[in-house]
């Protein structure tokens, strides 16, 4: 497996919610266990945002709030059982196991973690990694597959023209 790296400048909130709806729209369907989507970055830079505009666009119409307190927040769209965990509060790993993240994980979900690195090997592995970074008045945002499903998304992601203007780099 090769991996994709993707690099995408997120000007406004405006682009970071583009980068949210297209990761929805290439989403793969079959994935034996799921999808997992990891989200990293300072304090906001995005990671929220992406989410809300994703899971609008799989057709989620109640309110999408930051898990930040409550650390799990459960979405039914398009299908899936979308999973959203905000890790920031979390002290380590043994936190993080007794959230049951592997025991969430079915043909159809899609997990979607905000501070992964809070909740070491607790976490399920990712398919794609969304690091978002400051970048001036804007934001950036590097998605690298960490998998074959995740190159497969990231593959599909790519041939999405809405976000033509944004990516910087494929490689």
């Amino acid at each position: 497996m090769s991996a994709v790296v993707i690099d995408v400048q997120l000007p406004s909130a405006g682009e970071t919610e583009l980068l949210g709806a297209a990761l929805a729209r290439s989403l793969p369907t079959g994935h034996e266990s799921g999808a997992i989507l990891y989200l990293k970055g300072d304090l906001g830079a995005g990671k929220t945002t992406c989410v809300r505009a994703l899971l609008r666009t799989l057709g989620v119409v109640q309110r999408v709030r930051s898990p930040t307190y409550t650390l799990l927040e459960n979405y039914a769209a398009a299908g899936l059982t979308c999973v959203h965990v905000d890790l920031y509060r979390l002290t380590g790993a043994a936190e993080a196991e007794l959230l049951g993240l592997r025991d969430l994980m079915t043909p159809s979900s899609l997990l979607l973690v905000e501070w992964p690195e809070k909740g070491g090997a607790a976490v399920p592995r990712p398919d794609v990694e969304v690091c978002f970074a400051y970048q001036g008045e804007g934001r950036s945002a590097r998605l690298s597959s960490m998998n074959a499903a995740g190159t497969a998304w990231l593959k599909s992601l790519q041939e999405d023209t809405k976000l033509t203007l944004y990516v910087s780099n494929i490689t």
